[in-house]
Order: C-alpha cells, then sequence, then structure tokens
C-alpha cells in the first residue's frame, strides 16, 4: 500500500459531465468521494456544521424536522453576497476535512474526488496528485442545462457566468476529458486515463 493514497481531483463546469465521467470511475471500482455529498453531511441534524449554520442565521433556517431549510437558504444566500460567503465559510472548511480524511483512509490504488468549484478553492486541495478536467463547450452546458432543469437560455447563461471560467479550469487541467459529443464516448477515454491513474498510483 502507498504510504500516501494517489489522488485526483476530478472538476467541471455545470452540465459539462461530471457525473457520467465519475460513474464510469466507480464502474472500474475507483472510490469516488463527491464534495456535494459532504456539504450535505456536514449540516446534518447535530453536527457541528449546521449549529455554526444556525448561530450565524437564526432558528428559522431549519425546517419542522431540524434540518437546513435548503430551499429557504438557497433564496437568502442567492440574494445576498454577503449571506453566501458567510455560509460558504462554515461549509466549505468541512468539506474539505471531509474529502481530505476520506481520500487518505482509503486502501485502494487510487480515489477520485468531484469538486464543482475546485477553480475557485484550489490552494485549499494543493496536496492532490492530478487535476481532471471534464471539458464541454459553453453551448452544449447551455443547450444541456435547458433540457435537463427545463430552464431557458438566458437563466442558464447566468448560471454559467456565476461559475470560474473555461478558461481557468483547463489552465489547472492536468488532464483533460473532451466531453463535448456523446456520453458513449467517455468509456474509452476514462479507460485509458484509468490505466494511467493506476500506473502512477504505483
Amino acid at each position: 500500500m502507498n504510504a500516501r493514497p494517489f489522488v485526483v481531483a476530478v472538476t467541471g463546469g455545470i452540465a459539462s459531465g461530471k457525473s457520467a465521467v465519475t460513474r464510469r470511475f466507480q464502474a472500474l471500482g475507483v472510490p469516488v468521494h463527491d464534495a456535494d455529498v459532504a456539504a450535505r453531511e456536514v449540516i446534518e441534524p447535530g453536527t457541528p456544521g449546521l449549529q455554526a449554520v444556525v448561530q450565524a442565521f437564526g432558528p428559522d433556517v431549519l425546517d419542522r424536522d431540524g434540518r437546513l431549510d435548503r430551499p429557504a437558504m438557497r433564496r437568502h444566500v442567492f440574494a445576498d453576497d454577503g449571506a453566501r460567503r458567510k455560509l460558504e465559510e462554515i461549509i466549505h472548511p468541512r468539506v474539505r476535512e471531509w474529502l481530505h480524511d476520506r481520500a487518505m483512509a482509503q486502501h485502494d490504488p487510487y480515489c477520485l474526488l468531484a469538486i464543482p468549484l475546485l477553480v475557485e478553492s484550489m490552494d485549499a486541495y494543493r496536496w492532490v496528485n492530478r487535476v481532471l478536467v471534464v471539458d464541454a463547450p459553453p453551448a452544449t452546458q447551455i443547450a444541456r442545462l435547458v433540457e435537463r432543469d427545463g430552464i431557458d437560455a438566458a437563466l442558464a447563461q447566468r448560471m454559467l457566468d456565476r461559475q470560474a471560467s473555461r478558461a481557468e479550469r483547463l489552465a489547472m487541467a492536468d488532464d483533460v476529458i473532451d466531453n463535448s459529443g456523446d456520453e458513449a464516448a467517455l468509456d474509452d477515454t476514462v479507460m485509458a486515463l484509468h490505466r494511467r491513474y493506476l500506473a502512477q498510483a504505483r
């Protein structure tokens, strides 16, 4: 076993196809630790994370079951950049710790971390070995968002504009998967990267 696990961080813009890629790695037996899952777990009832959110925003952010009322919280932070930053200051360090703990505890040759906002927080992830960017042209992302979420193109464009740019993601990439075409085309690309990562992990 490696003294230090080999860790690949996977990122990409919204609707670029990150999930389609990570599913294929999982099918090959590669553990995937997801920042979105972490963000939910670190504010489950009874956690210090949820306690910190309540201290910052008040008890009205909870639903009747004592869980975070996510739609209400989303509306609140969407309209207030200061509130959004305050929430991120609570959640993001806990997400990073959650991902680090799971990556360092794994015994497989390597694992993936799925981190949508990697560009915005890369300084905190300098310990990862590789960065894999799932890339698609903005026009493709917008078309997928419109179809997937039933929204109009203008809202889809605003969602893209709130994220790091495509150029910023590609600039930090060690490896890039072009997911501009049919999803089935990912199989060979993922297999080739899997073999490369296994070799690098050894």
